[in-house]
């Protein structure tokens, strides 16, 4: 069985700049280890949290509206209620392409995407940068 790679996670992950809303500090998160695997892999990372100021060495930025630079990708590992008002802030800055990990994903987010052109993508970036073990940015 041959497998078609899904042009929008393809185009997507090969973008260098990538906020994760819903960043945490406890190495047991999936968001700890987004944050941690993509700067590994040479990402550009701008953790998103209201409760922290920085992490693995990264400044922490409160909102997407708060990061000051230009953003490609945005990784959401947060509740959909939450996720919806970072949907509206990532539609404001033009940012085109967001994962929703698993548990992220709502009918209204999908909603709100398609009609702010805005790529929507349910998937798990940890498990296809597993897939992808040499995947490397810059």
């Amino acid at each position: 069985m041959s497998h078609t790679p899904n042009p929008v996670v393809e185009t997507s992950i090969a973008l260098p700049r990538w906020a994760v809303v819903g960043a945490s500090d406890n190495p047991e998160r999936y968001s700890y280890r987004i944050v941690k695997l993509l700067k590994e892999r040479g990402y550009t990372v701008y953790p998103v949290s209201p409760k922290l100021d920085e992490l693995l060495g990264l400044k922490v930025y409160r909102s997407v509206a708060d990061i000051p630079e230009e953003v490609d990708v945005v990784d959401m590992v947060v509740n959909p209620r939450i996720g919806i008002g970072a949907m509206k802030e990532i539609a404001a800055r033009g940012i085109r392409y967001v994962w929703l990990q698993p548990g992220a994903e709502s009918a209204e987010i999908h909603a709100f995407a398609e009609e702010n052109g805005v790529e929507a993508i349910d998937a798990c970036i940890l498990a296809v940068l597993a897939i992808k073990r040499d995947h490397r940015i810059g």
